[in-house]
């Protein structure tokens, strides 16, 4: 029986780790300088806000409630996404996504949706972590949106104009600023106005497929958490006392190819918090028996996740489908390795030893932000961090040539829920064949489709179905999900997704229809770039996945390249059931 890989699940959400303990202990919850800021913006913004909720439709949200498509985006490999027609790398990777980890949650609500279209962290349990809940942000960023978005709009209707000249336009809309350290820390800065906030991201790029030794699971996940418990310098009571001091918002989540650290905070506060975080990254420093007690809290966590079905059907389908690949396990890790986790104190020193080098470490700094003075704090506080990163030693999987399949019991009582998990390469900006995927998942299983009108509206044989392509470092899954109204109906519905892929495969798509789905992925991800939280969001699993963002501008001209013969050729080379695993989850009875 192969181990079944957890399903990471939803994020803790309630009052930040620092302010509970003020509130607990009596004392006040101050303000900071973050909220100060932004409650002196709201103010000056009053009245555009006013005449902004004036001119919103009446069935749109305000105060940062951004409704979401009827479209679960259920990933295996982490993330939710905003929009479900957006990239699947590119979208925020901060809101708590169905199989993204996110544990450590030191913030009050996601500021964006977290982040993925495919890729990409806590998490929400499928049925409700699916697109179905609204995309929640903090009121405090809104003003500032509605400002950002304008000038974006601005961006849009320029753009034309460029590319008549024969100048290709940028699709990313600020300029970064890359610069790698003498030690190998990659910093990017992207300046941006924001009125004064800043979003300060740390991206270590190690996750759950870094995890390659037998027994040893489980532990980029488990230094989200230690990452909080202090140096000693800056020991964990000091360190969310500065925290709240400044009225900051601190956060972590793991997931296949990352653990990404993350506050926004204010511009004045960018020294303070770099000083922190500095700290942190190079001395962590945890007694053993508090790595006891907090590893016994993570197996307390992995117990609680796997009472959720698509965290039991997930991780089936993970160790089902990667038979050599650390892909075959979650962020979270064996149930086994977890237990055995209180013994292993010396291997945790050698893990972070390993991999919090800044040779496997990105910077990501995003907002109100001057690039010079930046770069002198970022080679004060981290120029003299220490090289020393070790590559993990990871087995290719070997080819899959025949489809696979697996029933996955459910003690609770649940709808037959379905997963076709198909194999495909690692992310490749440049490969239209490969990025014909993610056309593939809203052409023929989107919310538009005509799969999605028959089986949810029309027949309403389903709760809801759809695809998503996960975003990784190595050869990966894309994935086809359905909940299933009737039990009798689960191999009708595998038939007509059979049938909606032969469609693929043998009728060339309409060209308009193409053309209409790759301009929805541009305007879906520029208008996901309205505030430092959500640009930095956006970029980090490209910047896990590829060291970098020059990728984001590769991966748009290579969606505009992309001809109805390309998508026709990724559905027969890749979407094809000799590639496949069909798991079907069924509860008890």
């Amino acid at each position: 029986m192969p181990q079944r890989r957890p399903l990471p699940g939803r994020a803790r959400v309630g009052l930040p780790v620092h302010r509970r303990e003020a509130r607990r202990r009596g004392g006040a919850v101050r303000l900071g300088r973050l909220g100060a800021l932004l409650l002196r913006q709201s103010r000056q913004l009053g009245d555009a806000g006013q005449g902004a909720r004036q001119l919103q439709r009446p069935d749109q949200p305000v105060l940062g409630l951004r409704r979401r498509h009827h479209h679960p985006r259920v990933h295996p490999d982490g993330d939710r996404h905003r929009d479900q027609r957006g990239a699947d790398l590119l979208q925020p990777a901060q809101d708590p996504g169905p199989d993204h980890h996110r544990h450590r949650r030191l913030r009050h609500l996601p500021l964006a949706a977290e982040h993925r279209p495919g890729g990409g962290g806590g998490w929400l349990a499928a049925a409700a972590a699916s697109g179905i809940i609204p995309a929640l942000e903090t009121p405090k960023e809104e003003p500032l949106r509605r400002f950002t978005l304008s000038l974006l709009l601005f961006g849009l209707v320029v753009a034309p104009a460029l590319a008549q000249n024969g100048e290709r336009p940028k699709i990313f809309p600020y300029e970064a600023h890359v610069e790698v350290l003498d030690n190998g820390l990659t910093v990017i800065l992207v300046p941006m106005s924001s009125g004064g906030l800043v979003a300060y991201w740390t991206i270590v790029r190690t996750g759950a497929r870094d995890e390659w030794e037998p027994n040893r699971t489980g532990f980029a996940h488990f230094f989200e958490h230690m990452m909080f418990r202090g140096t000693e310098r800056f020991p964990a009571e000091v360190y969310n006392a500065k925290i709240t001091e400044i009225g900051a918002d601190a956060n972590a989540f793991t997931s296949d190819d990352l653990t990404a650290y993350h506050l926004s905070i204010t511009k004045d506060d960018l020294a303070t918090v770099m000083e922190l975080e500095s700290d942190r990254f190079k001395n962590l420093s945890y007694p053993e028996d508090l790595f006891r007690t907090e590893a016994g809290a993570v197996y307390g966590e992995y117990r609680k996740n796997r009472m959720n079905p698509f965290f039991a059907l997930f991780e089936a389908v993970q160790a089902a489908a990667f038979t050599t690949h650390t892909y075959g396990h979650t962020a979270m890790g064996y149930e086994e390795d977890i237990k055995a986790m209180p013994g292993l104190y010396d291997y945790s020193r050698t893990f972070f030893e390993r991999y919090y080098r800044p040779e496997n470490v990105v910077l990501l700094i995003v907002g109100d932000l001057e690039v010079g003075s930046t770069m002198e704090l970022v080679r004060r506080h981290y120029g003299d961090w220490q090289k020393g990163y070790v590559p993990p030693q990871i087995t290719p999987e070997p080819e899959q040539t025949e489809e696979r399949r697996i029933e996955v019991p459910y003690p609770g009582r649940s709808l037959p829920i379905v997963t076709l998990a198909y194999k495909v390469p690692a992310f490749d900006a440049k490969d239209r064949t490969y990025l014909a995927l993610d056309l593939i998942a809203d052409l023929y299983f989107g919310t538009t489709s005509e799969l999605y009108k028959k089986l949810v509206l029309d027949e309403q044989v389903v709760e809801f179905i759809f695809a998503n392509r996960n975003v990784n470092r190595d050869p990966g899954l894309m994935n086809v999900t359905s909940r299933i109204k009737d039990p009798a109906k689960v191999d009708y519905v595998i038939s007509e997704i059979d049938r909606t892929l032969a469609e693929a495969q043998n009728q060339p798509i309409d060209a308009a229809r193409l053309a209409d789905v790759k301009s929805n992925f541009k305007y879906s991800f520029l208008m996901s770039l309205d505030t430092p939280s959500s640009v930095a969001g956006s970029l980090a699993r490209i910047v896990a996945v590829s060291g970098g963002i020059a990728a984001v501008e590769d991966m748009f001209a290579t969606y505009d390249a992309i001809t109805p013969e390309d998508v026709q050729r990724a559905a027969r080379t890749y979407l094809t059931p000799n590639r496949r695993t069909v798991a079907i989850l069924r509860g008890a009875q």
